[in-house]
């Protein structure tokens, strides 16, 4: 009896434990980023605000560069998320339908370049953007954020496509359809919850990301906020209510679409990791 109650009590104290190991520096941020500066700056910590101030998210918002840089950086990740998406679409369906030498070589391949990390590449992408005379630039930056999400997101489709029966892909031909027509309006919808998982990855990875912009772009004005957020504390020397709300400002975007896709999101990895 002492050992069942104590095999239901361990697994949800250690949950316990690490929700709260987690969550505490996220509401830490938040609540710090409200309090006024006198509950900051103090010997004893105040765990919740006495009174809420926006003075801090003011002056984050009115930082020399701030809105440009959240254009660079909603520009960047759409467009490299909706890249991925394209380039994945038909690689993975060649991969889910066509027969073709050296298939099981491939994808291996997309694997192993999932799994190394890519930050061994950072000289050689330097030197080819130094080259190609396009460093200072956007384009860099939304080609190699779509490359590091691009193999996870073709393993993924591609378990999607193998699992949607070929006879129904078949039928629609019969019925007229070319194979183009045929993956749009059949397979297409079928793929929404991988669609919905692979995009808030290759959102997240491409709204985070800080080393590749810190290399390839010195020009401010055209750098992203990630990086910005990094020079925060410098330029408002010990503000830490403004780098609080600087920082809650860029982590909102993340906090939503997880918030509103966690359900669909966990189910499309785990479904097409294991189907196909």
């Amino acid at each position: 009896m002492k050992r069942s109650l104590f095999g239901r009590i361990w697994p949800n104290a250690t949950a316990v434990v690490l929700f709260v190991g987690f969550v505490f520096p996220v509401y830490w941020m938040f609540a710090t980023a409200f309090k006024p500066t006198g509950d900051i700056i103090t010997e004893n910590p105040v765990w919740f605000p006495t009174h809420f101030t926006f003075g801090h998210f003011d002056k984050a918002v009115h930082a020399d560069h701030f809105w440009t840089l959240v254009a660079n950086s909603v520009t960047v990740t759409l467009c490299s998320v909706l890249l991925s998406l394209v380039i994945a679409l038909f690689a993975a369906f060649a991969l889910a339908r066509m027969r073709f030498k050296g298939r099981r070589g491939f994808i291996v391949t997309f694997m192993l370049a999932q799994m190394a990390p890519w930050e061994v590449m950072i000289i050689a992408i330097y030197m080819i953007v130094r080259d190609s005379d396009m460093l200072d630039s956007l384009v860099p930056l939304t080609v190699f954020y779509a490359m590091m999400v691009l193999p996870l997101t073709v393993l993924t489709l591609r378990g999607y496509i193998a699992a949607v029966p070929k006879e129904l892909e078949e039928s629609a031909m019969v019925d007229g359809c070319t194979r183009l027509q045929a993956f749009r309006k059949v397979i297409f919808p079928l793929l929404a919850p991988g669609l919905m998982a692979t995009s808030l990855f290759g959102f997240i990875t491409a709204w985070n990301e800080f080393p590749l912009v810190l290399i390839l772009n010195k020009d401010i004005e055209k750098q992203t906020l990630p990086l910005w957020l990094s020079q925060f504390q410098t330029a408002f020397g010990d503000d830490w209510g403004a780098t609080m709300a600087a920082s809650s400002l860029f982590a909102l975007p993340i906090l939503i679409l997880f918030i509103f896709l966690q359900r669909k999101a966990v189910s499309g990895l785990t479904d097409g990791a294991v189907k196909g």
